[in-house]
C-alpha cells in the first residue's frame, strides 16, 4: 500500500479522497488515461498505475520521482493505440496546451480568435499599453511578402509608419486633454485616476493602428481544438496565417503530438479536408452576387430576425419542462392556455430574482434567438469578438463604411491631425486594393468600420450586453451593447425585465470606479 502510495505521489494531488487532480504528466499520458478510463472497471490512480506507471511501454523508468524518466516517444506511441483502439475525436479533448503567439498581427488574431469551441484566448490589449514602441528602430507592424514584393512596398512602410507616428505624437497632448476634462477630485486615489486617464488616451488613440500591428495572443484549448485551428489557417490565403500554422504546429507536436498529427500536411484528414475546402470555395465564389451599390456610412446596430412573438411560450415551456413528466408538446399548449398578464408576470419574477448580472438566467432563454447587423469600427469588432456562445460573421476590412473619432478628439487641435492620418491611409488602401485586395486589408486602420452579423439567443445576449454595458467598458461598444438592448426591448416588451442590469447611462471616465475598487483590494491608500 505505501509503496503504492510513493508511486502515485508525484501524479496525484492526492492518493486517498475520491476527488483529485492529476499532476506533472505528459498531455498525451492524460489523454490516453482518460480515454481508457472510460471503459475500465478500475479508478484513475489505479489505472494510471497499472497501465502506465508499471507499464515499461508507456516510457516510465527508473526513479518515478524522476519526472524526466517519461519517455515522450514512447507515451505517444502507446497513447495511438489507444485512441486507435477505444477514442474517437472526443478524446482529443481530453488534454490541452498553453500556446503563445508572439508579435502576430492584428489582423491574424482576429482569424485565430473566430475559432470560439474548446480554446480560450488572450490578447494584448490596446487599452493598458502604448503600441508606439520600436524595434531595431521600426515600428511593429506585419510587412507581408506580396505587399512588400509589390511596387508599393516601399509606399506601405511610408504610410504605416505615419499612422505609428500619429499616434505616438498625440499621447502627450491626447493626456493633458483627458487631465483637464476629469481633474482628479477630492478623496479619489491618484493611482486609480491616473491609470483610468492613461486608459482612456490609449482607448482614443487606438483607431490610428492598423490592422498590421503586431500583438501578442494567448491560447489554452484542448486537442481537438487545435487540429481544427491548424487545419484551418493552414488553408487560409494570407502568408502570414499559414506561417503561424507551421510554427504552431511544430510547438504542439512537442507537447500534444497525437492530438494535432492529422494537422500534419500530408496526414489523410488533412488532405481530404483541403480538398472539401477548395470545393466550398469555388462553390461560395461562384455564386451569384448581388452589384456593388452605395456603402453608408456611420455606426449602425440592426435587429434584422428576430423570433415570432410564440417563442416566449416556449421559453416559459422551457423552464417548467425538467420539473414535470409532461412531453414539450404537452407542456406548450398548457402554457399557451396561460394569460398573457400571468406570462408577464412569470418574466418578471425571472428577472427580479437576479441580483446582479453574473447571476445567469436559466438555459430556458436559449430558446430565443435574435439576429443583428453591426457597423462599428474595426477596434470595437475586437472586443466584442471575444465573446464564443453566438454566431459572428464579419465581411473584408475596407474604408469605405466611415471611421469614428472619440468625443475627445472633436473640435480639439487634434481632430485635423486624427483624420489626416485616417483619410490618408484610405487614400492608400484604395490605392494597394488593386493590387493586392486581400492583403489591403493590412492597412486599414482600426478607426475605420466593419460590418458584421451576430446570430446570439438571449441568454448569451443578456450576458454580453450586460457584461459590455458596464461603465469600464469602451464607449463604442458600450453604444453595440446598449442598442442591441433597446432593440430587443422595443420588439419585446415583456422580456425588458431579463436585462435589468444593461447600463444606458453616461459615463465621462469609465475606468476609475473599477480601478479604485482594485487599489482598496490592495490596501493602497488614497493618495489624496
Amino acid at each position: 500500500m505505501q509503496e503504492s502510495k510513493t508511486l502515485l505521489t508525484p501524479f496525484v494531488s492526492n492518493t486517498e479522497e475520491n476527488i483529485f487532480v492529476l499532476q506533472n504528466l505528459p498531455e498525451v499520458i492524460k489523454g490516453a488515461l482518460f480515454s481508457r478510463y472510460s471503459r475500465s472497471k478500475l479508478g484513475l490512480r489505479e489505472l494510471l498505475k497499472k497501465e502506465f506507471l508499471q507499464n515499461q511501454e508507456a516510457g516510465f523508468e527508473g526513479n518515478e520521482k524522476d519526472l524526466s524518466c517519461v519517455n515522450i516517444k514512447k507515451a505517444v506511441d502507446f497513447y495511438d493505440r489507444i485512441l486507435d483502439g477505444y477514442g474517437d475525436d472526443s478524446v482529443a479533448e481530453l488534454g490541452g496546451a498553453h500556446l503563445a503567439f508572439e508579435s502576430v498581427s492584428m489582423l491574424a488574431t482576429k482569424i485565430l480568435e473566430d475559432a470560439r469551441i474548446g480554446g480560450s484566448p488572450l490578447e494584448k490589449s490596446t487599452r493598458y499599453i502604448p503600441f508606439d514602441d520600436k524595434v531595431d528602430g521600426k515600428y511593429r507592424y506585419h510587412r507581408d511578402k506580396n505587399i512588400m514584393q509589390s511596387c508599393l512596398g516601399e509606399e506601405y512602410e511610408k504610410r504605416m509608419d505615419a499612422l505609428f507616428s500619429t499616434y505616438s505624437s498625440l499621447l502627450g497632448p491626447m493626456t493633458d486633454r483627458i487631465e483637464k476634462l476629469y481633474p482628479l477630485q477630492e478623496g479619489t486615489s491618484e493611482a486609480a485616476w491616473r491609470t483610468s486617464v492613461r486608459a482612456l488616451v490609449f482607448d482614443c488613440l487606438r483607431g490610428l493602428l492598423p490592422a498590421a500591428t503586431l500583438t501578442n495572443l494567448g491560447f489554452y484549448g484542448n486537442g481537438r481544438f487545435f487540429e481544427s485551428l491548424l487545419m484551418k489557417m493552414r488553408l487560409h490565403p494570407f502568408e502570414e496565417v499559414q506561417s503561424i500554422a507551421e510554427r504552431g504546429f511544430i510547438e504542439l507536436s512537442k507537447v500534444i503530438p497525437s492530438f494535432v498529427k492529422r494537422a500534419e500536411k500530408e496526414h489523410r484528414h488533412f488532405r481530404s479536408y483541403s480538398g472539401y475546402m477548395e470545393k466550398l470555395k469555388d462553390l461560395v465564389e461562384n455564386l451569384d452576387k448581388p452589384k456593388v451599390q452605395h456603402k453608408e456610412q456611420g455606426f449602425s446596430v440592426k435587429l434584422i430576425t428576430a423570433p415570432a412573438k410564440e417563442v416566449i411560450d416556449q421559453l416559459l415551456a422551457s423552464l417548467i419542462y425538467e420539473e414535470t413528466d409532461q412531453g414539450f408538446d404537452e407542456i406548450l399548449l398548457f402554457i399557451q392556455t396561460t394569460s398573457e398578464s400571468k406570462k408577464k408576470e412569470i418574466l418578471q419574477a425571472l428577472g427580479a430574482i437576479r441580483q446582479n448580472r453574473r447571476h445567469k438566467s436559466p438555459r430556458a432563454l436559449e430558446h430565443v434567438d435574435f439576429t443583428f447587423e453591426i457597423v462599428a469600427d474595426f477596434g470595437c469588432f475586437r472586443d466584442l469578438h471575444r465573446h464564443r456562445i453566438l454566431t459572428q460573421q464579419k465581411q473584408k476590412l475596407d474604408c469605405d463604411l466611415g471611421y469614428f473619432v472619440p468625443d475627445e478628439i472633436l473640435e480639439t487641435e487634434m481632430e485635423p491631425i486624427y483624420r489626416e492620418a485616417l483619410e490618408g491611409a484610405k487614400n492608400f488602401f484604395d490605392t494597394l486594393k488593386e493590387i493586392c485586395p486581400l492583403e489591403s486589408q493590412y492597412a486599414v486602420p482600426m478607426a475605420y468600420n466593419i460590418r458584421w452579423v451576430v446570430k446570439i439567443n438571449l441568454r448569451a445576449l443578456q450576458w454580453m450586453v450586460e457584461l459590455r454595458s458596464t461603465p469600464q467598458g469602451h464607449p463604442e461598444y458600450r453604444k453595440v451593447a446598449q442598442q442591441m438592448a433597446k432593440l430587443v426591448m422595443e420588439n419585446f416588451e415583456e422580456l425588458t425585465p431579463l436585462l435589468s442590469f444593461v447600463d444606458f447611462s453616461e459615463h465621462a471616465i469609465g475606468r476609475l470606479a473599477q480601478e479604485e475598487r482594485s487599489l482598496k483590494k490592495k490596501g493602497v491608500q488614497h493618495a489624496n
